[in-house]
């Protein structure tokens, strides 16, 4: 990971950012989104970037998110669902809900698996925000209780064996029956919503942990906050450059960058 100096941001048009350690404090002694990293992103779309949060959390946070951020949509559940704000004259905005496979999941399906997990699992615990979910499930992890290594290992593999896919955030292990993921449902968005030519390089994906492996694949521009370095080994490939500070204060590091650039 080279440093974020060496970044070369001539030809960037948007910011996709993960949120959870990304936008928020990534300390465990502070708690919430960082003030400096909004103000960030309000700078950013001031500027013309077009800026898009991509995250593991729920639809339900992503319409809130799409609803009164300064945003030109939010994507949720890591990649299962997008909420696009469309003006609507004299209105609030209007939420388009745009599923990665054209429509909603099978839900007796993630219920069944939701219930097989949590009756073999006597540490398995659903995520604070399920109810809030349309397309996947989530286990807590790290959020309101810390499992070890072994025990997400083993939620996982019994998921595979289910025929369900998984990736996991710093807080919670995410299962579905979809092939999404945060790259692919930006990339649709890029071609189909914000008719960006070359999305791969004229867009910075900002993340931290393996739920934004994806992004930092998929895109040349990518960046990782500081506390990427936890994940640096198991990260193929990691993001190609890091900031100096972590969680909301080096997405505001990355932010100021770019704006001295433009």
């Amino acid at each position: 990971m080279r440093p974020l100096v060496e970044l070369d941001t001539t030809g960037a048009r948007a910011v996709f950012t993960d949120v959870d350690d990304t936008l928020t404090f990534a300390d465990g002694d502070k708690h919430g989104l960082v003030p400096e990293a909004f103000s960030a992103i309000a700078q950013l779309k001031e500027a013309g970037f077009i800026v898009v949060p991509v995250t593991g959390r729920p639809a339900g946070w992503a319409e809130m998110l799409a609803a009164t951020w300064p945003v030109d949509a939010v994507v949720a559940e890591n990649g299962a669902i997008a909420i696009v704000p469309e003006p609507v004259s004299g209105r609030r905005p209007f939420l388009r809900r745009i599923f990665f496979n054209s429509a909603p999941p099978d839900r007796m399906q993630l219920d069944a698996t939701r219930d097989a997990i949590l009756a073999k699992f006597p540490f398995a615990k659903l995520a604070g925000d399920q109810w809030l979910r349309i397309c996947d499930l989530a286990f807590d992890i790290g959020e309101t209780q810390s499992l070890a290594t072994s025990q997400v290992d083993q939620m996982a593999s019994f998921a595979e064996s289910l025929g369900a896919r998984h990736t996991r955030s710093t807080v919670h292990l995410h299962i579905s029956f979809s092939d999404h993921d945060k790259a692919k449902m930006l990339l649709a968005l890029s071609r189909d919503r914000f008719a960006l030519h070359a999305p791969t390089s004229e867009c910075i994906f900002v993340g931290d942990s393996e739920n934004d492996q994806a992004g930092f694949s998929q895109f040349s521009l990518s960046v990782g906050v500081a506390n990427v370095r936890k994940f640096e080994a198991v990260l193929r490939p990691p993001p190609a450059f890091v900031t100096s500070l972590a969680g909301g204060l080096g997405f505001a590091q990355l932010a100021a960058h770019l704006l001295r650039a433009k």
